[in-house]
């Protein structure tokens, strides 16, 4: 079936007329066709889906549509989409940390669509298709859950995790920490480290242990980097225990309960409302901000941590 709109007619209408099976007859015939498909004509867009199977399969046929046919689409690699995915996942976070229900579905509909994107880019090349994607997920997920698809018994999350990591290693991962991304930010890399190595049982018994460890990293990273001494440090010293610090922080957060990404973000995000409110409360007063004392300042911060 043609989609194009103005040729789903014509299509259509040969059909009742008598038709000259030839060869180069019908080579005529497609060749009419597709100088109409070159002509700029419409798409005639695939209608709304109502089951989850059917809404795949109308993005897929979109996706074929786009890479065919818009000339940004077909332009688009592996890599020139990169940068753009991690964009998409960064206001995918953004919509959940507001709560915003509707924002957080527009943006998972963005990230399902650069997921076909590559897909569909993997099968141009015949390395991998969105089938192979989709069927190495589901096997992945039914092998790793043994306590679901087989008789593996399990406790608690805690044991979940742990066979996780070991099947991971069965599976030929070489390290525990192998699967952690090079590239992710540190913060978040902190957090995943921490997380695997408790998985295979490198951890801390009680959280008094990683907060006896904090306050012994506070005192290291004071002893290169004395507040009260004017002395120059040496800086690669002070940042290295300064890491270590932050490390233990990230590592009693987990012991608690904190995502510190989270925890991190919520602050910047109030500090960001609390100094908005404070350059608008000097422009009302007809001020700039480096022009007023820092005293005239913290009245308007005070105000602002009040809201």
């Amino acid at each position: 079936m043609w989609r194009y709109a103005d040729v789903q007619m014509h299509v259509n209408f040969s059909k009742t007329a008598p038709f000259n099976t030839s060869k180069k007859s019908a080579h005529l015939h497609i060749c009419t066709l597709n100088s109409f498909a070159h002509q700029h004509m419409p798409l005639i867009p695939p209608v709304t889906a109502p089951t989850p199977a059917s809404a795949f399969e109308r993005l897929l046929t979109i996706m074929d549509d786009l890479r065919l046919n818009c000339p940004w689409d077909k332009k688009q690699t592996l890599e020139s989409l990169r940068h753009l995915t991690i964009e998409e996942t960064y206001e995918l976070s953004d919509a959940i940390l507001s709560g915003d229900m509707q924002e957080i579905k527009k943006e998972l509909g963005d990230i399902m669509l650069h997921l076909v994107f590559y897909a569909k880019i993997g099968s141009e090349t015949n390395d991998f298709n969105i089938t192979g994607v989709l069927n190495g997920i589901c096997d992945k997920l039914i092998n790793r859950h043994p306590h679901i698809y087989s008789d593996v018994e399990v406790q608690d999350e805690n044991d979940v995790k742990r066979n996780w990591e070991q099947i991971k290693l069965k599976e030929g991962n070489k390290s525990v920490l192998g699967g952690v991304p090079a590239s992710l930010p540190a913060l978040v890399k902190a957090s995943r480290i921490q997380e695997k190595a408790r998985g295979v049982g490198f951890d801390w018994e009680e959280k008094s242990q990683v907060w006896a460890k904090v306050e012994e990293e506070m005192q290291e990273f004071k002893a290169e980097f004395n507040v009260d001494d004017a002395t120059a440090i040496d800086h690669e010293k002070a940042e290295n225990e300064f890491g270590d610090l932050l490390f233990s922080l990230i590592n009693y957060a987990r012991f608690i309960n904190i995502n510190p990404e989270d925890a991190l973000e919520k602050t910047n995000r109030k500090f960001i409302k609390r100094f908005q409110y404070l350059e608008n409360k000097a422009r009302e007063n007809g001020k700039q901000l480096h022009d007023m004392s820092l005293a005239e300042m913290d009245i308007f911060w005070n105000e602002a941590k009040k809201l």
